[in-house]
């Protein structure tokens, strides 16, 4: 085994009261690819700036190879001094690093080079601090949420170059399919302790299950004792005083352990308020169409929504998704066509800026809307302290600014103050920005429960799968061009939709490529000899015509079966089968063209 390049040992560190960490642990070997994962506020963040050496622990031991190279990723990038972004990268450049992986970076990356630092969005910050950490090739990289802001395209990409990469990684991110791709090893930081899992993360909550059962059923038996030894000391024999006196002290130890253990932090409770049930036809969309400063970004757009739908939205940053959003639920007009919106509508908005929050609100303001300490919770008069207390939040936190919150706990009180109001309609805009494995679970588990309907935007691929009923995409991924297609299931049966459709376009070209003349010349050949069609040509060519009408509509027939946006969550099997027998009706139907095509030209030979 290769000797660390990294060591982090009983780190510890507490900013009063409870420690956030206390006795963690992180050992980085070469090749390392690391996920570290954890509860909103436990420490991850902190500990990846302790081994990056920004932070300093206030004991413990830490060890950084003096030949290794470290890179972290900043949350907030430093722009001072830099005119354009390529300055900025080419700044964490070492000597005899190669300037063109910077080049190459920001392209991948969306960017050009020449933009000005003091204009960029969040999520072009986050790029330009991406390919300043990437472009070293460092021995040791470490990345807090490299994800965020990053749409699906790019995220795809930036898993093939971390994969490929040399460097040892330490990652922290919420995108679970990102872990499952890229990590090799899982490091759990929980209650201030890390444990490690040597396999990547899809391991990782089943192991973590075990432990905690573990944990638990070591509780018990402790608490077991306790009562064994409580029991002596109240009615067993007396033996020596010495004996005693040491049983005695056992047990006060254990209860001891017993009282200051601390178990995982709970998790969020919590279910939408109901409503009142919105008409059937939710929203009606009949030809919309967008255009900003001469760029379509919706051509021709139809689409309805019924009740009970959960439909997702994903593609490239700047494509329209949002704009879609806005359409569909009247908030903006599209250009052309209509848009007309279902009866009984009472609609919850969860925006991706996080818009909605007054940053010097109190908690306790913002869930009550300044009301007093009360809320409205399913018709049921609640205090806001206990209300919080279902999403993790402390009752002290009730007068805590907003601004003092973290990002996750920003996300939390979004969805808690969303899930007090009664609503039918629900529009998430990137909802899992920032939102931990176990609040997302939550979020999952709501909308998939959901009785209304649900309308998201997200580039959560894992997130989309386990909720979405279908899924609308651009109908160019790679550069979309403002048109729409709405697909059947969540993200991988999109993709596997699309794959089975570039696949069938290719068979269909190859075959139109054959060179036909040559097919068709040796069936001339061998009817010239006799002079005219055998009598097999003959009725070939009077009967193909009807066979083809015969395949057209049977095509024809299974495509409006599949239209139905709920056939594939209602019926898988059905679904698949009609899209195999519809894949078999198109090549026979494509053969029939081509073998009438021949005779046809036959025909006019022999009698022209």
């Amino acid at each position: 085994m290769a000797p660390p390049i990294l060591k982090l040992d009983d780190i510890f560190l507490s900013f009063g009261g409870t420690p956030l960490l206390a006795g963690a642990a992180l050992q980085v070997e070469p090749g390392d690819k690391i996920c570290l994962v954890g509860r909103n506020g436990s420490g991850k963040s902190t500990l990846l700036k302790i081994a990056a050496g920004i932070v300093e622990s206030q004991s413990g031991e830490v060890f950084r190879h003096p030949s290794s190279t470290v890179r972290y990723l900043e949350q907030a990038p430093d722009f001072a001094g830099f005119k354009t972004v390529q300055a900025y990268a080419e700044a964490g450049l070492g000597p005899g690093d190669d300037p063109y992986r910077v080049t190459y970076l920001l392209s991948h990356l969306g960017l050009t080079g020449e933009e000005d630092p003091t204009n960029l969005s969040g999520g072009e910050a986050r790029r330009v601090a991406l390919a300043r950490v990437l472009a070293p090739e460092p021995d040791i990289l470490l990345l807090d949420e490299p994800t965020n802001h990053l749409d699906l395209p790019t995220i795809e990409w930036l898993e093939g170059e971390l994969q490929k990469s040399r460097s040892a990684l330490v990652m922290i991110s919420h995108d679970r399919r990102f872990l499952e791709k890229v990590s090799t090893a899982t490091v759990w930081l929980d209650r201030g302790m890390s444990r490690r899992l040597d396999r990547g993360f899809a391991n990782f909550e089943a192991w973590r299950d075990q432990v905690l059962e573990a944990e638990e059923l070591e509780q018990h038996k402790l608490g077991k004792a306790i009562e064994r030894e409580e029991h002596w000391l109240r009615y067993g024999v007396t033996a020596r005083r010495k004996r005693n006196m040491r049983r005695l002290g056992e047990l006060q130890t254990m209860r001891s352990q017993h009282r200051g253990h601390k178990g995982p932090q709970g998790t969020v409770q919590a279910a939408l308020s109901d409503a009142q049930e919105s008409g059937k036809l939710v929203i009606e969309a009949e030809k919309i169409a967008k255009t900003f400063d001469d760029r379509q970004i919706v051509a021709p757009f139809s689409i309805r929504v019924h009740r009970g739908d959960c439909i997702g939205l994903v593609g490239p940053n700047g494509a329209g998704k949002t704009t879609i959003l806005k359409m569909l639920t009247g908030q903006l007009s599209p250009d052309s066509g209509t848009v007309k919106l279902g009866t009984n509508l009472e609609i919850a908005t969860l925006d991706q800026k996080r818009e909605d929050l007054n940053l010097e609100d109190t908690l306790a303001h913002y869930l009550t809307d300044g009301r007093g300490e009360n809320l409205l919770v399913n018709g049921e008069q609640r205090h806001v302290t206990g209300y919080m207390k279902e999403f993790l939040f402390q009752p002290e936190q009730a007068r805590t600014p907003i601004r003092n919150l973290s990002g996750g706990e920003r996300a939390r009180l979004m969805l808690a103050r969303i899930l007090a109001r009664p609503t039918n309609l629900l529009i998430l805009d990137e909802p899992t920005n920032d939102l931990d494995l176990e609040t997302l679970d939550l979020l999952q588990e709501i909308v998939a429960g959901f009785p209304g309907t649900v309308i998201l935007v997200s580039h959560d691929r894992d997130f989309l799968d386990r909720t979405v009923t279908s899924t609308i995409a651009p109908a160019v991924p790679d550069a979309p061009d403002g048109r729409w297609i709405e697909y059947a299931g969540g993200y991988s049966d999109m993709l596997a939709q699309r794959k089975g459709a570039m696949e069938e376009r290719k068979k269909i070209e190859k075959t139109a490529e054959k060179p036909k003349a040559e097919s068709a010349a040796s069936v001339a050949d061998a009817s010239k000899s006799k002079g005219k069609l055998s009598y097999k040509q003959k009725f070939a060519l009077e009967t193909l015509p009807k066979e083809m009408a015969k395949a057209e509509a049977e095509i024809a027939r299974r495509e409006e079966k599949m239209a139905d946006p709920d056939l594939f969550s209602k019926d898988t099997a059905t679904f698949n089968r009609l899209a195999a027998e519809m894949e078999k009706l198109r090549d026979s139907l494509t053969k029939m063209e081509e073998e009438w095509l021949e005779l046809e030209m036959l025909r006019e030979e022999l009698e022209g």
